[in-house]
């Protein structure tokens, strides 16, 4: 089961530093990341999602290659490929991984303009050697998943780092 926990930054690049350690951490082992993104309320009050997969790009590739099989099937590959990728694309744009965009976009209502919160799905972790790299960032916990003890160790580890909570 995957918990999530969203944590506001005071600017876009700081929820982007944390996301970029956090995939530094999933490579040496330490987190199991289901999905991250970044939210960003614009100075303009506009919420721009930043998202780390494309559904998109995925759905356009896997139906280019169908597409381009059965289209030798007919001997028009090019054609069948060209459809593929359009139709994989259109599907890819629909499909809703992760954390759901509606629910970000909300959240992001709540952000100051000019700031940003970082989504984060996590299968697993090593709570005692990933919370002191995130911690060093700072941040103010939006919403969690998490059990009240480890939400409780998550707002004390940001707190100690000085971030209000």
């Amino acid at each position: 089961m995957s918990h999530l926990i969203a944590i506001a930054y005071p600017d876009v690049a700081t929820a982007n530093q944390v996301r970029d350690k956090l995939f530094g951490l999933q490579k040496e082992n330490l987190i199991q990341l289901e999905d991250v993104a970044v939210v960003e309320r614009r100075p303009d009050g506009k919420i721009k999602l930043h998202q780390t997969r494309s559904t998109v790009g995925v759905g356009a590739a896997g139906g280019a290659l169908w597409g381009g099989l059965i289209g030798l099937l007919f001997f028009m590959p090019l054609l069948g490929m060209a459809l593929g990728a359009a139709g994989g694309a259109a599907g890819g744009a629909m499909t809703d991984v992760g954390v759901d965009d509606s629910f970000m976009r909300e959240l992001g209502t709540k952000l100051a303009p000019g700031t940003a919160a970082l989504f984060v799905l996590v299968v697993r972790s090593t709570p005692d050697k990933v919370l002191p790299e995130v911690a060093k960032f700072g941040g103010h916990i939006m919403k969690t998943s998490l059990s009240n003890e480890a939400e409780t160790q998550l707002r004390q580890a940001l707190e100690t780092a000085g971030a209000p909570s």
